[in-house]
C-alpha cells in the first residue's frame, strides 16, 4: 500500500514509479558490492592480528567469488518464485547479519562460513541478474541506460565505501569499518521491503515507456521452471563457439579485475611503502574512471561492433597490467594506470550482453550470460587465491600481475572467434 501511495505521489509530480525501483536497485549492488570489496582493506589488518596468511584469508575470499557467480544463473529462478521484494531484502539482511558477525571472528573458519559461504551466496542474489531483471520488468525503454547504471553500482559502492574504510581502519581498528556497510545493508533492505514491487502492474502502472493502451501485465516468465532449468541451458549451449568465447574471456576478465585488483590492490601498494588510505583512495578513483567508463561503454555497445570493443577493452587492461609493477608505486604512476584501467575495469559487461543476446536471443540471453558471469566469478577466484599464494610463497604479486596481463592480451586476440552479429541487439 505505501508503495501504490507513493506512486501515485510520484506521477502527480511526473516521475515514473519505475525510476524509485531503479534507485532502489542501485543501491541494493552498491552496498553488495562494499560488502565484497571490504575484504581488500582487511587483508592486512586480519594477516596482523590473527596471523593468518595471505592465501589462508584469499581463500575464504576465493571461496566467495565461486558462490557469488554460481548464484547467478539461478538468481533469476528465485525472483519469480519469491518476488524481487523479498530475495532483496532476504539477501541484504543475510550481508549485514554477516558483517555483524564477523566483528566477534577469532578462527579461520569463522571467516570461510561468514565472508566465504553466506556473503557469496546472499551477494550472488544481487548481482547483475537482479540489475538485468529490473530492466526487462519495468522499462520498455532506456533498458540500456538503466543496465549501465545499475552495473556501474559497483564502481560507485567502491567509490564511496573504501577511502572511509581505510581510515577507519587507521583510526579504530577493521571492526569499525565494516559498521557503515551493515548500517547501508540494514537501511536499504528495509526499503526494499517496503518500496520494491515484482511488476509495474503490481502499483497500477505500466512499464516506462510502453504504451497503456496495448501494453500487457507481465507474466512470471520462469515460474514453470524448476531448479534444473539452468543446468538443461548450460547443457544445450555448452559446445555454442560463442557461449565459449565468451565465457573464457569473461573468465580472464574476473582473473585480472575483481579477484587480482579488487582484492590485492591495497596489500600489494603496502608492499611498496604506500598506506592504506591512499592505496584505497587510489582504487576509488579507477571506480569513478570505471563508473563513466561503463555507462560510456554501453552507448558505444549500441553503435559499434562489440568485438571490436572488447579487443580494445581486454588489450588496454592487459597492457596497463603489465606496466603496473613497474610504476614505482608513486602518485603519477599509479594515477595512470588507475586512469586506463579503470575506464575498463567493468566496461566488458555491456558488449558481452549484447553479444549473448545477438547469439542466444532475449528469452534465454540472461540465463546464458549467468554462467558466463559464473565464469567470470571462477576467474576471480583463482586469481584471489592465486595472488595471494604468489604474495606468500614468493613475497611478491609481480608473476600474478603478468599472468594477468597476458591472459587480457589473449582475450583481446581470441574474441574475433566470434562471428560479426547479423544485426544489431
Amino acid at each position: 500500500m505505501f508503495a501504490q501511495s507513493l506512486s501515485r505521489w510520484l506521477d502527480r509530480k511526473g516521475i515514473h514509479f519505475s525510476w524509485m525501483i531503479v534507485a532502489i536497485t542501485f543501491l541494493t549492488m552498491l552496498t553488495s558490492a562494499a560488502a565484497l570489496g571490504l575484504p581488500g582493506v582487511l587483508l592486512q589488518p586480519l594477516s596482523k592480528e590473527f596471523g593468518w596468511t595471505t592465501d589462508q584469508i584469499s581463500s575464504a575470499i576465493a571461496l566467495r567469488f565461486i558462490l557469488f557467480g554460481l548464484i547467478g544463473p539461478f538468481a533469476a529462478i528465485f525472483m519469480e518464485r519469491f518476488g524481487l521484494r523479498n530475495v532483496i531484502s532476504t539477501a541484504l539482511t543475510l550481508v549485514a547479519l554477516c558483517l555483524a558477525l564477523s566483528t566477534q571472528m577469532t578462527q579461520l573458519w569463522h571467516m570461510f562460513m561468514l565472508w566465504g559461504l553466506i556473503l557469496g551466496i546472499a551477494t550472488g542474489m544481487t548481482a547483475l541478474v537482479l540489475g538485468a531483471v529490473v530492466a526487462n520488468r519495468w522499462f520498455e525503454k532506456r533498458r540500456g541506460l538503466v543496465i549501465g547504471l545499475l552495473t556501474a553500482s559497483s564502481a560507485t559502492g567502491q567509490l564511496i565505501f573504501l577511502p572511509v574504510a581505510a581510515w577507519l581502519i587507521e583510526h579504530h581498528g577493521w571492526r569499525m569499518a565494516v559498521l557503515p556497510v551493515f548500517f547501508c545493508c540494514a537501511l536499504v533492505a528495509v526499503l526494499a521491503f517496503l518500496l520494491i514491487r515484482n511488476h509495474p502492474n503490481d502499483v497500477g502502472i505500466v512499464a516506462y515507456g510502453a504504451d497503456p493502451s496495448v501494453a500487457l501485465p507481465m507474466q512470471a516468465s520462469a515460474a514453470h521452471m524448476t531448479l534444473l532449468e539452468p543446468l538443461k541451458v548450460l547443457a544445450s549451449v555448452s559446445r555454442n563457439r560463442t557461449f565459449l568465447v565468451l565465457a573464457g574471456t569473461f573468465f580472464i576478465c574476473g582473473l585480472s579485475t575483481s579477484g587480482l585488483i579488487q582484492t590485492h590492490f591495497i596489500s600489494l601498494c603496502g608492499d611498496y611503502g604506500m598506506a592504506a588510505i591512499p592505496a584505497a583512495s587510489m582504487l576509488a578513483m579507477m571506480g569513478a574512471f570505471d563508473f563513466v567508463g561503463t555507462i560510456l561503454s554501453g552507448w558505444l555497445s549500441d553503435r559499434y561492433d562489440n568485438r571490436k570493443l572488447l579487443f580494445w577493452y581486454y588489450g588496454l587492461r592487459g597492457l596497463s597490467l603489465l606496466w603496473l609493477p613497474h610504476s614505482d608505486f608513486t602518485l603519477y604512476g599509479l594515477s595512470i594506470f588507475a586512469m586506463f584501467y579503470g575506464l575498463d575495469w567493468i566496461a566488458t559487461v555491456p558488449p558481452t550482453v549484447k553479444l549473448a543476446g545477438a547469439t542466444f536471443g532475449k528469452e534465454r540471453a540472461g540465463m546464458v550470460f549467468g554462467w558466463i558471469f559464473a565464469a567470470h566469478q571462477i576467474g576471480s577466484a583463482i586469481a584471489a587465491y592465486g595472488a595471494g599464494l604468489s604474495r606468500t610463497m614468493l613475497l611478491t604479486y609481480t608473476p600474478a600481475l603478468y599472468t594477468a596481463g597476458a591472459a587480457c592480451l589473449f582475450a583481446a586476440v581470441i574474441i574475433f572467434m566470434i562471428r560479426k552479429p547479423a544485426r544489431a541487439v
